[in-house]
């Protein structure tokens, strides 16, 4: 990996992100474990879905009523992780996260297919399952609602974006040489700066 070659490295992180999708498809390319800071102080982990990556960050979507919901706005940090087995390729993020504006999150929502809008209604999700056929009885009350109507965003239901402070480029080499690239910034105004790791 050149340092030189991308100065930028959500510039270098969106190269490989098509490489990836070209090599895995879309969902594939875009799942990221994605890494919060649980009430115990834990990590806790899970994997989510990368909707677009740009010069203010990552973002992806989900019910703010979720335990990841309430553990980023208690904890407004993360790191992510997106691994891309047939390309020997790995990247990892950290960084601070911030709410997406109400204007992304309605223009999202909006583009989502009809069943996961109505599903983003009907899932409380990280909540404990009354019944096993809690959810569908959700789903179908929902459909009825909005039947033959638009279905507005949730309130409980938004975007977190995450702006990096370190981001490590991993590419795999034969017996386990690997090369590591890191971009790190001491804050979100400040130039990237690299430096290569040892493998």
């Amino acid at each position: 990996m050149n340092s030189t070659e991308f100065q930028n490295p959500i510039d270098r992180f969106n190269a490989w992100l098509t490489e990836a999708i070209a090599n895995e498809g879309n969902e594939n390319a875009t799942a990221m474990c994605l890494s919060t800071i649980g009430e115990d102080d834990i990590p806790d982990s899970r994997m989510v879905l990368l909707k677009h990556a740009d010069s203010l960050g990552f973002v992806f979507y989900t019910n703010l009523e979720s335990q990841k919901g309430h553990q980023l706005k208690s904890h407004p940090k993360a790191s992510l992780c997106f691994h891309w087995k047939g390309l020997g390729r790995q990247i990892r993020v950290r960084g601070l996260v911030s709410s997406v504006s109400s204007q992304e999150a309605d223009e999202y929502f909006a583009s989502r297919a009809h069943q996961s809008q109505i599903g983003a209604w009907a899932s409380k999700q990280s909540q404990r399952l009354e019944e096993p056929n809690s959810l569908q009885i959700r789903v179908d009350q929902f459909t009825k609602q909005f039947q033959d109507k638009p279905i507005p965003r949730p309130p409980y239901w938004s975007g977190f974006r995450i702006s990096p402070l370190r981001i490590e480029f991993w590419l795999n080499k034969e017996f386990r040489l690997h090369e590591r690239l890191i971009y790190f910034r001491s804050n979100e105004s400040e130039s990237w700066q690299t430096e290569s790791l040892y493998p």
